[in-house]
């Protein structure tokens, strides 16, 4: 799996390795809903033996239906707010907490690039959910790389960053 991670493998292992502790400890589990990480949370997450005893479970959803039919996001929030929003992120990991039935779930979506650009939603633009107990919060970054698998890495360590939050 280093390959997959590169020059990221430690920081995404050691991020994925806490969370592990962290949830296990608390008693927890997690789950994720990703689209432009395309499974990298999950990957980083099932890297470690014993993360059965925590993850339950990812989603993948690229497509902007997938997101509504698997998920449950509202086609009112896509409509309004497009697919690089907080508004979906946030209904992606409520959507990814009710699927995978996990205590806490994290949710990615944005823009790798190198093409797909937006208006106010230029490449590196990642919004990111997290649900559990305590509610749902998004943040919204413009996540630093000068190539599309740097994006989606650092997108990838943002998320476990924030799922790790929720969790402590």
């Amino acid at each position: 799996m280093a390959e997959t991670f590169g020059e990221f493998h430690d920081e995404i292992y050691r991020l994925a390795g806490r969370i592990l502790q962290v949830a296990q400890e608390r008693g927890l589990t997690v789950g994720c809903a990703e689209s432009c990480t395309g499974g990298l949370v999950a990957a980083a997450l099932t890297e470690l033996a014993g993360s059965s005893a925590v993850f339950k479970g990812g989603l993948v959803c690229y497509d902007p239906q997938l997101k509504v039919d698997l998920l449950g996001v509202d086609e009112q929030i896509i409509a309004e707010y497009g697919v690089v929003s907080c508004e979906c992120a946030e209904a992606m990991a409520v959507g990814a907490r009710r699927v995978t039935a996990a205590d806490v779930a994290v949710s990615t979506t944005g823009i790798a690039g190198p093409g797909g650009e937006e208006p106010g939603s230029p490449v590196g633009t990642i919004c990111f959910g997290v649900a559990g107990d305590a509610g749902v919060r998004s943040v919204r970054r413009q996540v630093e790389g000068d190539a599309r698998d740097a994006i989606r890495l650092n997108g990838t360590v943002e998320a476990l960053t924030l799922l790790l939050k929720e969790l402590a």
